[in-house]
C-alpha cells in the first residue's frame, strides 16, 4: 500500500514543475493520468539529444529529460481545443480529487477547464495551476521560464564567481525555480486535500516561479530584509564561499599523481567543529582572537582565507577527506556525475532504479530519496509513451466502449 493510494490526479502539465510535482504524487501511490497532446504530446519528449536507445540498440523519440520526469503515471491524449475534448476532461474531472496544470493564465477559462468552471460541477475538486509569475500582478500574463526567474528573483546576483574577480552571473545547472516550484506544488496540494478531508471543501492553489524563487533567497533574503535595505549591504556572488560562515567554501589541495588541480569543499559549521580542523591541520588558528568565534572569522575573511588556502595545498584530496572526516569535520569530495552515480553511499541508499520501458528493458532511472518505514514508494509503470493508456483509462473511469473510443480517435479528439 502507497500512501496517496485512492487518490487520482487529472494532469495537464507539461515540461517541468506541473510533472516534477505530478511525479512525487504518482510516486506516493496517487494515480496520475497525464493528459497529453495528440501527435507530439510534452514538449520535452522531443528535448534531446539524449534519447532512449532501444533493446537493438537503436535510437527512439523518447527524450531522457521526459524520462526522468514522469514515471509511475499514465498517459492519455486529448486535444482540449476541441470541445469534444473539453466535454471529455470534464468527465474525466469528476473521476479526479486533484487537477493541475501550467497553461498561460486565462488559458483554461477560454477551454471551460479554469477552477470557477469546474467547482461547479466539483466542489471537492484541488485545482492547482503553475505559471511563471501567477495569477495577478502585473507580470501575470508574461512567460516565465525558470532561466527568466533565476534571474528576477534574485538567484543569479549571488550565483557566481565574486565579481571582484572578474564573475559574473550564473544560472544554477538545473532548472531549481521549477524544481522547487514543484516540491512547493506537492506540499500545497497534500494540505489541500487534507482541508478537503476535514471539510469537504475543495480551493484552488496559485503557485507561482517567482514566488518560489524569492522564497528560496532564504538566509540571503533574511539577510536583506533584516539589514541590508538599511545598510545597503546587499548580497553579492560569493563563488565557493558562503556569506555567514568561514571557513565554508571549496579550497584547491596538492595536485593529483598525475599533476592536475584537485579540490575539496571544507565546510566548517561552528568553532568546535573549527578548532578541529585547525588540530587536523596543524594549525592554532583557533586561538586567534580574530578568528575564536565564527563572526570573527566572517569579519577576518580576507585575512584568514589566503592562509587557509596555502595549508589546503600542502596534502593530497585523499589525505585531507580521511582526517577530516575522522576528525567528523564536514567535508567532502566534488564529484562528477560518474562519480555521484558509482558511489557507494548513492547505490546503498537505491537512487538508482531500473525500469522495464516498453522500447527497453532494464533502463537506469534516478529514483525517488523519500524513505518509509512503512508505506514505502514503489515502482509501477515506468514513464508512459504517448497516450499510452487512452484505451485503458476511458474504459475504466468513464466505461466506453471500444466504439466509442475508436470514434473520438476518428475525430482527432483523442
Amino acid at each position: 500500500m502507497n500512501s496517496l493510494d485512492g487518490i487520482r490526479v487529472l494532469d495537464l502539465s507539461r515540461v517541468l514543475a506541473g510533472p516534477w510535482c505530478t511525479q512525487t504524487l504518482a510516486d506516493l501511490g496517487a494515480d496520475v493520468i497525464k493528459v497529453e497532446r495528440p501527435e507530439c504530446g510534452d514538449d520535452t519528449r522531443g528535448w534531446g539529444p539524449p534519447f532512449l536507445k532501444d533493446n537493438e540498440n537503436e535510437l527512439t523519440k523518447e527524450a531522457a529529460y521526459y524520462l526522468g520526469t514522469n514515471r509511475n503515471k499514465r498517459s492519455i491524449t486529448c486535444d482540449i481545443a476541441n470541445p469534444e475534448g473539453q466535454a471529455l476532461l470534464k468527465q474525466l474531472v469528476l473521476e479526479c480529487d486533484v487537477f493541475i496544470e501550467n497553461f498561460k493564465v486565462g488559458d483554461m477559462k477560454r477551454y471551460g477547464l479554469d477552477y470557477e468552471s469546474l467547482k461547479i460541477i466539483h466542489p471537492k475538486l484541488v485545482y492547482c495551476s503553475i505559471t511563471g509569475f501567477g495569477q495577478t500582478g502585473p507580470y501575470k500574463d508574461r512567460a516565465g521560464y525558470d532561466y527568466a526567474v533565476q534571474g528576477i528573483g534574485g538567484l543569479m546576483s549571488i550565483t557566481g564567481e565574486r565579481d571582484n574577480i572578474g564573475g559574473g552571473p550564473q544560472k544554477v545547472g538545473v532548472a531549481v525555480a521549477d524544481l522547487f516550484t514543484g516540491m512547493y506544488a506537492s506540499v500545497a496540494i497534500l494540505a489541500a486535500l487534507r482541508h478537503v478531508n476535514t471539510t469537504g471543501e475543495g480551493q484552488h492553489i496559485d503557485m507561482a516561479l517567482l514566488d518560489t524563487q524569492v522564497a528560496m533567497l532564504a538566509n540571503l533574503g533574511a539577510n536583506y530584509l533584516i539589514d541590508g535595505q538599511f545598510s545597503g549591504n546587499i548580497p553579492g556572488r560569493m563563488g565557493n564561499a558562503h556569506q555567514n560562515i568561514v571557513p565554508y567554501q571549496v579550497f584547491e589541495v596538492a595536485n593529483t599523481p598525475s599533476g592536475e588541480r584537485d579540490f575539496i569543499i571544507l565546510a566548517v559549521g561552528n568553532d568546535r567543529q573549527f578548532a578541529k580542523f585547525c588540530e587536523v591541520a596543524n594549525r592554532d588558528w583557533h586561538k586567534d582572537p580574530k578568528y575564536i568565534l565564527n563572526q570573527d572569522r566572517v569579519k577576518n575573511r580576507a585575512a584568514l582565507v589566503p592562509e587557509l588556502e596555502a595549508c589546503l595545498k600542502t596534502r593530497t584530496k585523499k589525505t585531507w577527506l580521511t582526517a577530516l572526516e575522522s576528525a567528523k569535520v564536514p567535508c567532502g569530495a566534488i564529484n562528477n556525475f560518474a562519480e555521484v552515480f558509482s558511489d557507494p553511499q548513492v547505490r546503498h541508499r537505491d537512487m538508482v532504479q531500473s525500469w522495464d520501458h516498453p522500447l527497453k528493458k532494464g533502463i537506469e532511472l534516478v529514483s525517488n530519496p523519500i524513505k518509509f518505514s512503512k508505506t514505502p514508494v514503489q515502482k509501477r509503470n515506468p514513464p508512459p509513451m504517448l497516450g499510452e493508456h487512452t484505451h485503458q483509462v476511458l474504459k475504466e473511469l468513464l466505461h466506453l466502449s471500444d466504439q466509442e473510443i475508436q470514434s473520438l480517435k476518428e475525430s482527432k479528439v483523442l
